[in-house]
């Protein structure tokens, strides 16, 4: 393997797409099986807003795995923005 091979295969890239509800959270994760084609299943993490007990008070989190740095960072952006989410940046 030469150094254009190992630049190629260490592109993992994770994204972390943060949503305002569970419900949000669940169809950006169907969509991205539909839409990207994602392989792995996107894991969903509830993260509680610092200092807040309500369940209300919590974002979601979507944890896309991208081991050969396939996914286009713009259309993440856009699919998270249709749900009132962004992408946060690495």
């Amino acid at each position: 393997m030469n150094d254009d091979d190992s630049l190629r295969t260490s592109h993992h890239v994770r994204h972390v797409l943060v949503l305002p509800d569970r419900d949000a959270a669940e169809e950006v994760a169907e969509a991205l099986t539909d839409r990207f084609g994602v392989a792995e299943e996107p894991q969903l993490v509830r993260d509680a807003l610092a200092g807040e007990d309500d369940a209300e008070d919590a974002q979601w989190l979507v944890v896309v795995e991208d081991p050969a740095g396939a996914h286009d960072p713009a259309l993440l952006d856009e699919l998270a923005a249709e749900y009132e989410g962004w992408r946060e940046a690495e």
